[in-house]
């Protein structure tokens, strides 16, 4: 199993162009991308997505993997058939973009049960791993590889415990493993800051301790920094190295210690940070500073023995 670096496209977002992103990239020698969604997306027409793949290709990026940048595909697991109903068409779209940018997968993680409607919860997930069964069956049909889901920090946001993870996976890989002509497999798409601290901020499960649990389903991981309560996320600067809790060496050697548990040869590692304050102008403009600085944190644990990792 090889590692290769990328990033997630979210911080561009109402901040700077793609042909931005690509610039950097190139700099940073850095060619796999995931692309977060944002809310224009599912009204496109085809021929946009066609030109940013075209723009991905020319200099030197391809668009791997599609995966939300918001909550807005959550509507299965809220307790109103409305949300059901566009959280179905909207991901449906996605699934398309994925295709018409040629990446291998598209994912989304499942949403939140509103917290004073837990009782829905049982019934929101069976409604969910319904849909993702449709839905893998249209992502076969459109050509993709994959279909991901995220495990998350909290009880309202199914999977985050150990046992809410391997009985998604579970019943996925039963599907996949009944209907592997019809369907793609779902897999995770695992993230190195996500761990579970209960309603006192006592740590229930660590992030280490889930990201290893999640590995044998793992397709793709995000990685990015957090504090010992998983309620703040940033990336792998001087400063904020000293401020989280992510010990990349830690990550590197978990997963060289694992290479043989993942799912698939190549794993795909996306750098996946919010950035500086959208829409400031002492603000916007740190964010190359803050993408370069973690990029390079990550090459210096990641890359050292191997340069191809980066994704060159």
């Amino acid at each position: 199993m090889n590692i290769e670096i990328g990033i997630k496209s979210d911080p561009v977002q109402y901040r700077y162009s793609y042909q931005w992103l690509f610039d950097l990239m190139r700099r940073l020698n850095i060619s796999n991308l995931q692309l977060g969604s944002f809310f224009e997306m599912y009204r496109l027409p085809d021929r946009y997505f066609m030109r940013l793949r075209e723009q991905a290709a020319d200099n030197g990026v391809r668009i791997r993997s599609c995966f939300t940048a918001h909550r807005e595909l959550g509507g299965f697991l809220m307790d109103d058939p409305d949300f059901h109903a566009v959280a179905l068409e909207s991901y449906s779209r996605f699934l398309e973009i994925g295709s018409l940018l040629g990446a291998d997968s598209v994912g989304s993680n499942p949403g939140a049960v509103l917290r004073d409607r837990m009782e829905t919860k049982k019934q929101g997930i069976r409604r969910y791993l319904s849909a993702m069964e449709e839905l893998s069956r249209r992502a076969s049909r459109l050509g993709l590889k994959a279909l991901t889901v995220e495990p998350m920090s909290s009880l309202a946001e199914p999977p985050s415990t150990p046992t809410e993870i391997t009985n998604f996976m579970e019943h996925f890989a039963i599907l996949h493993r009944s209907l592997p002509q019809e369907t793609v497999p779902v897999y995770l798409c695992g993230d190195v800051s996500h761990g579970l601290a209960d309603h006192s901020g006592r740590v229930v499960h660590g992030n280490l301790e889930l990201f290893k649990l999640g590995i044998p389903w793992m397709w793709e991981f995000h990685l990015k920094n957090t504090n010992v309560m998983f309620s703040s996320t940033f990336g792998f600067g001087s400063e904020e190295r000293g401020q989280g809790i992510v010990d990349l060496e830690a990550v590197r050697v978990l997963v060289d210690a694992n290479r043989d548990r993942f799912p698939t040869e190549t794993v795909v590692a996306y750098l996946e940070i919010n950035g500086p304050k959208l829409g400031r102008d002492y603000t916007d403009r740190l964010l190359e500073q803050q993408l370069t600085q973690s990029i390079a944190a990550i090459k210096e644990s990641f890359c050292k023995d191997e340069p191809a990792r980066a994704g060159r």
